[in-house]
């Protein structure tokens, strides 16, 4: 599995890397990207088998809040015939293993955790990376995370939790810190099984009565935009996890989208001026991204096949930022000026913002300059 590989010929400065669920943590919990959620009773076995969509590396199958209640048993089924019909069609040559995307499992609750988990059998385990763990709190966190420890120790492998943060008291004032606090305890506790952490910006919008419309972004929603901060401030500290944005819920697929000659704009200034360059929908998506990057999210959940090239697009990682990240990583201390001359590199304090940097370089890759977005998005 690779990024882009919906633009095979683009031409990067340095091109991203291989990745699969055995791949290093700290390198995989970048990788995620766009994450594409869909209901777990969707047969999309022959989009997979297919290449439908080119640039998709990691899809949810989901059990909760996109199946009804009464549902459920028929997409654990479905579960199921997938990874079966996926190591059939691996053992005939149909496909790679390589080839299919990271498969993640978001359950409803802890009992229905179980229940699908204890319909799993070994050959399917190959073909797991994690576990979406909704509405996680701390007091369902240590339920969660020790029946997937279990897991891994009956299976022999491994397979990750992702939580997602969406509670109640996370969206309100007076409990926040404190429940935060207390999920951190048990993240730290089982540290080497958490791969991501997600956030749910629409239940939150919801705890508030509110919702975005297509010419704004999450960050203009105060109350939500205070939940998402404090998430930030207790988990990304010092790397210390990855956390994803929240979904974007709008669409409108260009048909056609290539630019023989590239604008002559610059890019990010053009999306906050909001001044147009595609649609309405893609430049919300796409200055959206912009403000989830200068806040420290990576990856982003999504809804809709036509996010997929945007949001992967949008974490690679120009020409100039990574000079600047791989001139303060191998420089031992002090200030210096930047590769381009046009900027302090603070040696200490910009060390956590370089590392980070270095490795969105290896998972979505480099490209020239800020422009170049346009022609990696191209479809």
């Amino acid at each position: 599995m690779r990024h882009h590989l919906n633009n095979p010929n683009f031409a990067f400065v340095h091109p991203p890397v291989e990745f699969n669920k055995y791949t290093d943590r700290s390198l995989l919990q970048c990788c995620l990207g766009a994450t594409m959620y869909m209901p777990g009773t969707k047969d999309f076995f022959s989009a997979i088998l297919t290449h439908k969509y080119q640039g998709l590396t990691s899809m949810v199958m989901c059990f909760e809040d996109a199946c009804k209640l009464e549902d459920v048993p028929a997409a654990e089924q479905n579960s199921i015939a997938l990874l079966d019909a996926l190591n059939s069609s691996i053992a005939k040559g149909e496909l790679k293993e390589e080839e299919i995307p990271l498969l993640i499992f978001r359950v409803r609750n802890i009992e229905q955790f179980k229940h699908f988990s204890a319909m799993l059998r070994p050959e399917h385990i190959h073909l797991i990376t994690a576990f979406n763990f909704p509405k996680f709190n701390s007091e369902n966190g240590e339920a969660y995370y020790s029946h997937l420890k279990e897991l891994n120790e009956q299976f022999g492998e491994i397979i990750y939790g992702m939580p997602i943060l969406e509670d109640r008291k996370v969206a309100f004032k007076e409990t926040r810190i404190e429940e935060l606090s207390r999920i951190k305890q048990i993240l730290d506790h089982y540290r080497e099984l958490v791969l991501n952490v997600r956030v749910g910006g629409t239940d939150f919008s919801s705890c508030f009565g509110v919702r975005r419309g297509i010419n704004y972004t999450i960050y203009d929603i105060m109350p939500v935009r205070d939940c998402l901060s404090d998430i930030l401030n207790v988990f990304s500290r010092d790397n210390d996890y990855t956390v994803s944005g929240p979904v974007w819920e709008y669409f409108r697929a260009a048909k056609k989208m290539r630019w023989e000659e590239l604008p002559d704009f610059d890019f990010t200034t053009t999306l906050i001026k909001r001044e147009k360059i595609v649609n309405d929908a893609v430049d919300g998506l796409l200055r959206e991204l912009v403000l989830d990057k200068a806040n420290g999210f990576i990856g982003k959940t999504i809804i809709h096949p036509s996010h997929l090239n945007f949001v992967n697009g949008m974490l690679a990682v120009t020409e100039e930022e990574y000079d600047d990240a791989y001139q303060i990583m191998n420089t031992s201390g002090g200030v210096i000026k930047s590769a381009n001359s046009n900027k302090m590199n603070e040696i200490g304090p910009h060390r956590n913002w370089a590392e980070r940097i270095l490795m969105r370089a290896k998972a979505y890759g480099v490209i020239e300059n800020e422009q170049k977005y346009l022609t990696l998005f191209t479809v």
